[in-house]
């Protein structure tokens, strides 16, 4: 399960790759470590065009999760896309990009520590995408903070590659690399825009780290 991703590239980039036409984010700064529940930048349909925003990472839990519990930090990754939960938000207008430059799954040591291991498309840590999806939630998330509205996202995950795999064996998300998938999971009938729920290729991801709970190495001005 991805709990930790890293996006340090510029707004302009992730705008002009996602064709973001909507930018509501201000002066958006560097997300070396995105953890579950912070607020981190989306892009989503909006009837002006795509917009640039940011959400709280982590969709509704499934009511079976919540019995006995008196808040919902909410699900970050989401595999199960024939559950009646998600299928609701499966069409275009709750569907989203995520933009990031690396991801980390822990892997399990003999000592049983569980460092975090990064991975990106290459070592500059290219921008990419996670398929996702978002809504606008009214829920306690955190008992301090008592009932709040927010939009929310998660991304879609699927079986790992081979890299991925000797790591983490049981999942990796659903990466987007170019406009032309972009454009297929913010448009497409859900059927079609489903097919990207796959792993990379086997050879498209590189380890870029281990160890640390940032990831800093993309960094740009």
């Amino acid at each position: 399960m991805c709990n930790l991703y890293a996006m340090t590239t510029n707004q302009q980039a992730i705008r002009q790759i996602a064709g973001a036409m909507r930018d509501g984010t201000g002066n958006l700064p560097a997300f070396p470590a995105i953890f579950p529940d912070y607020s981190a930048p989306i892009i989503r349909n909006h009837p002006e065009g795509r917009e640039l925003t940011l959400a709280r990472w982590g969709m509704p839990s499934p009511a079976f999760a919540l019995k006995g519990r008196n808040s919902d930090p909410g699900v970050t990754n989401v595999r199960n896309v024939a559950s009646p939960h998600w299928r609701r938000w499966l069409g275009v207008d709750n569907r989203c990009i995520v933009p990031f430059t690396s991801f980390s799954e822990n892997e399990t040591l003999p000592d049983g520590s569980k460092p975090p291991v990064w991975f990106a498309l290459d070592e500059t840590r290219p921008l990419a995408f996670f398929a996702g999806i978002w809504t606008r939630w009214t829920s306690v998330r955190k008992v301090k903070e008592g009932e709040t509205t927010n939009d929310i996202f998660a991304f879609l995950t699927t079986e790992p590659n081979q890299l991925v795999g000797a790591i983490h064996p049981k999942a990796m998300p659903a990466i987007l690399t170019t406009r032309e998938e972009i454009d297929l999971w913010m448009t497409a009938p859900t059927v079609e825009a489903l097919k990207l729920q796959r792993p990379l290729a086997d050879g498209s991801l590189r380890i870029v780290g281990k160890g640390g709970k940032k990831d800093e190495g993309g960094l740009v001005a």
